[in-house]
Parts: structure tokens; C-alpha cells; sequence
């Protein structure tokens, strides 16, 4: 096998990984703030021990610390509202909501970049809030979860764009180690001033232990090396409509570990079809733009 057919097999396994964290969301017992706050403690550890191994240089500038731990603020918030609003709704409502992200990315990135707004996002972003609505109007129950799932997708276009800059100077897996550390720290000042922290139940279940290691270590700071080291060889556009397979991915995952009550209304399948080709839809239109 040669190293593109290798990358991109290992990419769509990364990518099938993050599809896996809604899963694994459910199947944790405990609230999203701490929860959060054990990913993000054990990946940050996981991906210093690899630093340590590799004898990798993470050094930065005191703005780029900064920068990075106040990003990692918003990655905080982002998984917060991610696994709250699997909490409280399903798994496929959550990663439909979330990968609106796109909707997002195209309103942020030229307010920050200072770009102007093209009408090919526009168009993408009508198509976005057309099955936001069909999937607000036929699944009134799952209301707030619909809410959170849109919130963790402006979080999540609200840091991606952020990254898309920083990374123009540092190196994605420095990036990821600090924002990582930013997120632990920003959770624990809030869990300090609310008081849960000092009530925090280390002794967890043992298959919550097993969830909670798995999403911390393979799915945050394994899948997040492996997903930067194919970037190198894969165009952008690939990645691009790859990365777009992670909430098809975690839906199916979900049906396959919590069968009916995964199932939905067919407003709601019509709504995330509309979403998710939109999204697959974006970077093939952002690719021909930059053609002309």
C-alpha cells in the first residue's frame, strides 16, 4: 500500500474515530462538564508523555501561549455544549446540528479575516437553516438539544477559524497540546468557583473509566496526531470532504448502539440530508472559486 492509499485509510479511520466520541458521550454516565474535564485532563497527559517520548520542542512565545489557552476556552465550551446536548436529545440530532458548523465558519472567517462574503456561502448557509428548521419543526422534543448542538457548532466555527490563522506560524500538534491545557484549565476554575470539583467522584465505574480513557487518548489525542499527519501528503480538499463523513459516521454508530431510540421522523432525515450535502457540497464550490 502506498502512503496516499495509507493516509487516506488512515484518515477515514480517524475520522470514524471522532464519529465514535457522540457515542461514547451516551454511554457515560456522568454531566458534561465533567466529563469534559476528564477528556481533556487525560489527553492533555497523553499527548505531554508523547512530547516527552519524542523529544518534541513545545516552546512558544508568551503571546502565542496566550493565544492558544484562551482558544482553548472555546474548545472548552464547545465540547461542553456537545455532549450536553447529547445528554439531552439523541446522538444523530447532536452531530446534524453540529455539522452546521459550516453554516458558522462561513459567517466568522471573513469577519476575522476581514474577506469578503461570497455569494456561494451565502447560498450554502440558506441551504444549512433550511434543514435546521425542518429539524426544529419535526423534533420539537429535542428542542434544547437542537439549541446546544447549534451552539458547540458556533464554538466549534469560532475556534477552527481562529486555529486556521495560528496555525499560519506554530505547528498544529503544539496548537492542540496548549488549547488542550487552556480547556483543563479554564474547566477547572469553573468547577472550582461553582464547587464541584471539590465533590468530583474519582471513583467512577469501571465502564465509565474504560469510556472515558478511550475518548480521552484515542479519540482526542491519538485520532488528533493521526489527523495532522496525513495533512501532509492529502490535499485540503480531500480532508476537507472526508472530515465532512463524521456525523454520517456517528449516526450510523449511533443506530448500530442505541437502535430505536436513534430513530427519527422523516422531517428530520430530510433536514440532515439537506445539511450534510450541503456540507459535502461547500468544499467542492470553495475549491472551484479559488480556481477562478
Amino acid at each position: 500500500m502506498d502512503d496516499n492509499k495509507k493516509n487516506l485509510l488512515i484518515l477515514h479511520l480517524t475520522v470514524l474515530v471522532w464519529g465514535f466520541t457522540g457515542v461514547l458521550g451516551k454511554l457515560i454516565s456522568i454531566d458534561a462538564v465533567p466529563l469534559v474535564w476528564y477528556r481533556v485532563l487525560i489527553a492533555s497527559a497523553t499527548l505531554f508523555a508523547w512530547f516527552l517520548l519524542s523529544k518534541k520542542n513545545i516552546k512558544v512565545t508568551k503571546k502565542q501561549f496566550i493565544q492558544f489557552i484562551l482558544t482553548g476556552g472555546i474548545v472548552a465550551i464547545h465540547w461542553i455544549f456537545f455532549f450536553h446536548a447529547i445528554k439531552v436529545s439523541t446522538v444523530s440530532v447532536t452531530l446534524v446540528c453540529l455539522s452546521s458548523f459550516t453554516l458558522f465558519t462561513a459567517i466568522f472567517e471573513p469577519l476575522i479575516k476581514k474577506q469578503p462574503l461570497q455569494i456561494g456561502d451565502i447560498f450554502v448557509g440558506l441551504l444549512i437553516i433550511l434543514g435546521i428548521y425542518l429539524i426544529f419543526k419535526f423534533e420539537t422534543q429535542y428542542t434544547l438539544g437542537i439549541i446546544f448542538g447549534l451552539l458547540a457548532a458556533v464554538a466549534s466555527s469560532l475556534f477552527s477559524t481562529i486555529n486556521s490563522t495560528l496555525v499560519q506560524k506554530s505547528e498544529p500538534s503544539i496548537i492542540g497540546f496548549y488549547e488542550l491545557v487552556g480547556a483543563l484549565c479554564w474547566i477547572t476554575l469553573y468547577r472550582i468557583y461553582d464547587g464541584s470539583l471539590m465533590h468530583t467522584p474519582f471513583n467512577l465505574s469501571i465502564t465509565d473509566w474504560i469510556y472515558i480513557t478511550i475518548l480521552g487518548t484515542f479519540c482526542t489525542s491519538v485520532a488528533y496526531v493521526a489527523g495532522v499527519s496525513v495533512m501532509r501528503t492529502l490535499s485540503a480538499f480531500r480532508v476537507a470532504l472526508i472530515t465532512n463523513l463524521e456525523p454520517v459516521y456517528g449516526v450510523v454508530l449511533a443506530f448500530i448502539f442505541f437502535k430505536n431510540n436513534e430513530q427519527m421522523t422523516t422531517g428530520f432525515y430530510t433536514g440532515a440530508a439537506i445539511i450534510i450535502g450541503s456540507i459535502f457540497l461547500y468544499p467542492i464550490y470553495k475549491k472551484r472559486r479559488n480556481k477562478l
